[in-house]
C-alpha cells in the first residue's frame, strides 16, 4: 500500500466513523423529537456511509500495479468511482429538493413535540459535517483524488441538508414551517452542481483532457531551466485518472555530440518527475535546433 493509498484510507476510516456516530444521533434526536427533517438528515449521514466505500473500493484498484492485461495501471478505475459518486450526489440533491417541492405542494410540514434536541444534534451536525469536508477536500488535495474529492462533497451535502432541517425544525418552533421546503429547493440546486462538475471532472481525465494551463506552464517553466534547451518545439499533456502523460519535443544545439544530447534529455525528464510527483510517465525527443 502507497502513501496516497494510506492517507486515503486512514481519511476513509474517520468518514465511516463519523458517519456512523451522526446516523445514530440524528435517529434518536429525530424520534424523540418527531422531527422528520431529522430522521430525513439521519438517512442522509447513512448514505455517506454507502460513498465513502465507494472510495475504499475506487482507491484500492486504482492503485493496483500494472500487470499484462493492463500494461499503463488501473488509475482510471478512480474516474469510474468518482462518476458513481457524482451520480449518488446528484440523485442525494434531487431527492432533497423532490421532496421540499412535495411538501409545498401537499401543504405537508414538520410537526414538533419539542424541537430543541433536534436543533442541538442539527447544529452538531453542520459543525461535523463541514468539518469533515475540509478535512477530506485537503486529503483529497494532498493526493490529487477525484474520488476522494466527490467524497468530501457527500459530507458538504450533509451538512447542507442539516442546514435545511435547522432551518424547517426552527421555522416550525417560529411557526413557519415552510421554510425547511424552501431551503431543500435551494440546497438541492447547489448538490446539484457540485454533482455536475464532479462527474465532468472524471470524464475529462477519462478522455485523456490536457493538463490545465497551470500546470502546461510549470512544466514549460522547469523545461527552460536547463539552459541547454534553446526551446520547446512541442509539448503534449493528457490526464490519466490522476495522473500525467507528459510528451515533450526540445531543441538543442546542432553540434552538441549524442551523448550530451541524451543528458539533456534525462536531466529534463528527472527534472519534470521529481517536481510533478502526479507524473506517471513522461517522454522526451531531442531536435538538433536549426
Amino acid at each position: 500500500m502507497n502513501n496516497n493509498e494510506k492517507q486515503a484510507m486512514k481519511v476513509s476510516v474517520v468518514s465511516i466513523v463519523s458517519n456512523v456516530f451522526l446516523t445514530i444521533i440524528k435517529f434518536i434526536a429525530g424520534f424523540i423529537s418527531h422531527s422528520g427533517a431529522m430522521i430525513s438528515d439521519a438517512i442522509h449521514s447513512l448514505s455517506d456511509v454507502l460513498s465513502t466505500f465507494v472510495v475504499i473500493i475506487g482507491v484500492k484498484l486504482s492503485n493496483k500495479k500494472a500487470d499484462k492485461e493492463h500494461p499503463y495501471g488501473h488509475e482510471r478505475l478512480e474516474c469510474v468511482a468518482s462518476i458513481i459518486l457524482a451520480v449518488m450526489l446528484a440523485l442525494t440533491g434531487i431527492g432533497i429538493g423532490a421532496n421540499g417541492i412535495g411538501n409545498i405542494i401537499k401543504g405537508k410540514y414538520i410537526i414538533l413535540v419539542s424541537g430543541t434536541l433536534a436543533l442541538v444534534i442539527a447544529a452538531i451536525s453542520i459543525i461535523a459535517k463541514e468539518a469533515m469536508y475540509w478535512y477530506t477536500r485537503n486529503a483529497a488535495k494532498k493526493i490529487n483524488s477525484g474520488a476522494l474529492l466527490a467524497d468530501a462533497w457527500h459530507h458538504r451535502s450533509d451538512a447542507l441538508s442539516s442546514v435545511g432541517s435547522f432551518i424547517g425544525i426552527l421555522g416550525a418552533k417560529l411557526g413557519f414551517p415552510v421554510l425547511d421546503s424552501l431551503a431543500s429547493i435551494i440546497i438541492c440546486l447547489f448538490i446539484v452542481k457540485v454533482a455536475y462538475d464532479i462527474f465532468k471532472d472524471a470524464v475529462d481525465k477519462m478522455v485523456d483532457k490536457s493538463c490545465d494551463e497551470d500546470t502546461i506552464k510549470k512544466i514549460e517553466d522547469i523545461i527552460y531551466e536547463n539552459k541547454e534547451v534553446v526551446k520547446i518545439d512541442d509539448l503534449k499533456t493528457r490526464q490519466f485518472g490522476n495522473r500525467y502523460y507528459i510528451d515533450v519535443e526540445i531543441s538543442v544545439d546542432k553540434n552538441m555530440s549524442v551523448l550530451n544530447a541524451h543528458d539533456v534529455a534525462q536531466n529534463v525528464h528527472d527534472d519534470i518527475e521529481n517536481r510533478l510527483p502526479s507524473t506517471k510517465h513522461c517522454m522526451i525527443h531531442v531536435n538538433p535546433n536549426d
